[in-house]
């Protein structure tokens, strides 16, 4: 069995989607200042979790090829870091539909594994080296689904109703 990383991040990414336009159909006209809400005061607001969602899958192609992180996906980064301009739920949306559309085209639907090459992610704290098996499974999974997560807690918590067959949808699909 073979998995597609691309397949599961643009799976989840429309997830995100979706949340987003719930919150923007239940927000009412204050909707885009749930960009600014947070979980705790020392966490990142909603708009800071989609960039860093957005980010973190589309890094993955490229450091899976040995490729530099581009400038555009950075930016992606860059953008959830402004807190006196953290955007709409519309741009919010049209962020994540253009991460799925490049996830969606070859290339980057189609990473080559590093093997035992090892991938290097510097950070503040320090570099962390790890296997290209070990940066899908250890790193960019709990990354980007931390920050899918704590998008969907904040918009739950803000009050907008929705529940786990919103964030689990392939869940309606059981077979009694």
């Amino acid at each position: 069995m073979q998995l597609s990383v691309a397949e599961t991040f643009s799976g989840t990414l429309r997830t995100l989607d979706s949340l987003l336009e719930k919150a923007a159909d239940q927000g009412g006209k204050d909707a885009d200042e749930l960009m600014s809400a947070r979980l705790a005061p020392d966490m990142y607001p909603l708009a800071t979790q989609v960039c860093f969602a957005v980010y973190h899958a589309l890094e993955i192609p490229h450091r899976l090829r040995g490729e530099p992180v581009p400038e555009s996906v950075v930016a992606h980064v860059m953008a959830g870091l402004d807190p006196d301009n953290p955007g709409t739920l519309a741009a919010a949306r049209a962020r994540v539909a253009d991460a799925i559309a490049i996830l969606e085209t070859a290339p980057a639907a189609n990473p080559t594994p590093l093997g035992d090459a090892m991938v290097r992610i510097e950070q503040p704290n320090g570099t962390f080296a790890m296997t290209g098996e070990q940066y899908v499974r250890d790193w960019a999974m709990h990354q980007f689904y931390f920050h899918v997560m704590t998008a969907y807690a904040i918009l739950r918590a803000a009050g907008i109703a929705i529940g786990k067959a919103d964030y689990m949808p392939f869940a309606r699909f059981k077979v009694a």
